[in-house]
């Protein structure tokens, strides 16, 4: 598995992926498209890289200009948001993995677009959608 690498499924098993997380944190993004994907918050790992053992079990959906979506072919679980050019961060949803309580809650991410019937307890970084797309782009350190 290789050192700092972790194992993870989807909810029926068939997507079975090993990912490097760059650190042991998570992300929750509120922006529109990942509330409607995973029906709420999307709470993920930033991983340098995953391993999918069969890729065949895995659909991926090019869900903007640069992002795309993967999910399981076979009961749609969530699996990850990455670069669609393979050149940015992997995030992988945090439910994949044994254990998510071992992730920091580090960072809510698009929070200029979180509806305002909720929020999350706690101190964290906050970015605006602005100031995500600029990190994303390197313009911005963090």
């Amino acid at each position: 598995m290789g050192e700092g690498a972790i194992e993870g499924h989807c909810l029926c098993a068939s997507v079975r992926l090993t990912a490097w997380p760059r650190r042991m944190e998570m992300d929750a993004c509120q922006c529109a498209m990942c509330r409607r994907w995973a029906g709420g918050v999307f709470l993920a790992v930033p991983c340098e890289r995953i391993e999918i053992a069969d890729e065949t079990t895995v659909t991926v959906y090019p869900s903007s200009e640069w992002g795309e979506r993967g999910f399981c072919r076979t009961c749609g679980s969530n699996l990850f948001w990455r670069m669609q050019d393979g050149s940015g961060d992997i995030a992988v949803s945090t439910q994949l993995f044994e254990q998510p309580e071992r992730f920091l809650f580090a960072e809510d991410i698009f929070i200029d677009h979180k509806p305002s019937n909720y929020d999350f307890a706690g101190a964290r970084r906050r970015l605006t959608g602005a100031e995500t797309i600029a990190q994303f782009n390197g313009t911005q350190e963090g």
